[in-house]
């Protein structure tokens, strides 16, 4: 899978706790690698978790990690509906970044 940049948190976190970054990465590699649930799905469904938190730039840094993965714009736009279904209005206006910068 094509490694995605860093998020500014994480690069901050390297800062101050490089072991502890390490330590999450290597979590977050874990979990989200490929198994019974491919890997782009484990992504769409972080992408989710952050429409319904609210979180518009993650939605947007996931979203191309997903398509790193080797998610369709169809796939996505599928999991935008989800996070509205389960997150109303503004979990869809949220969701909706996962388009930006996309063609």
């Amino acid at each position: 899978m094509a490694q995605a940049p860093l998020p500014e948190w994480i690069k901050s976190l390297q800062q101050r706790d490089p072991q502890f970054a390490e330590m999450y990465l290597a979590q977050r590699d874990h979990v989200l690698k490929d198994g019974a649930i491919p890997a782009k799905y484990k992504i769409l469904m972080t992408m989710i978790v952050d429409a319904l938190t609210s979180h518009p730039d993650g939605v947007a840094a996931i979203a191309n990690r997903a398509r790193a993965a080797g998610a369709t714009e169809a796939e996505i736009k599928e999991a935008v509906e989800v996070a509205y279904l389960f997150g109303g209005t503004p979990a869809l206006v949220t969701a909706v970044n996962a388009f930006r910068g996309s063609a």
